[in-house]
């Protein structure tokens, strides 16, 4: 291709995108949901936390699922003004109590309520929320009411395999990671820093 060739086509890109950039005009936050059976659900959503508190916006953490191992992000985020509420149940397969996981997961639910209803958080992340929705452990009407009700500037991320169809409608951006490899299916064990 001639470079008068590639400049042109380059322009008209420049065009499309502009055109969009323009258009564009709504501000508010939004709901974005990473969801999938690929590894990198969770570390999308702390790359997009940490990118909020870099930019001196404030973050709330929720999750659901998390055991007592050693937490990265927290440690990371946690000294920088980001609270943290966790289940602290561990894995559902290793519990194995509906009960006490249901307990557990509505407890922290109250936390994730509070959050979601604070004008001064910029972001709330639910981490895992879409077990606990399938699972039946959380009523799917009580996350989208507090999803809909929350400050109009925050934006909210929703993790886990699975979304409910209900949330990915309401939902302005998802991702869906697939997985084409694992290194747990070659036998490597999950590694402190790179895995959790």
């Amino acid at each position: 291709m001639s470079e008068e060739r590639h400049q042109q086509r380059q322009q008209r890109l420049k065009e499309q995108v502009d055109a969009r950039v323009a258009a564009a005009t709504d501000e508010r936050g939004i709901i974005i949901v990473f969801t999938g059976n690929g590894k990198g659900k969770t570390t999308a959503a702390f790359g997009t936390a940490t990118r909020a508190v870099g930019h001196s916006q404030k973050v709330g953490v929720i999750q659901f699922i998390k055991g007592e191992w050693p937490n990265g992000e927290r440690n990371l985020l946690e000294p920088h003004g980001v609270e943290f509420q966790v289940m602290a149940t561990g894995f559902t397969w290793d519990t194995q109590n509906r009960e006490t996981d249901t307990a557990a997961c509505l407890a922290v639910w109250e936390h994730a309520k509070r959050m979601l209803a604070d004008p001064a958080l910029n972001m709330v992340l639910l981490d895992e929320i879409t077990y606990m929705v399938a699972y039946d452990y959380l009523p799917l009407n009580d996350v989208l009411e507090a999803l809909q009700r929350r400050p109009v500037h925050q934006t909210v991320i929703v993790t886990g395999r699975g979304c409910h169809r209900d949330i990915l409608e309401i939902a302005d951006t998802v991702s869906e990671l697939r997985p084409v490899k694992h290194a747990f299916d070659a036998g490597i064990k999950a590694q402190i820093g790179i895995d959790y």
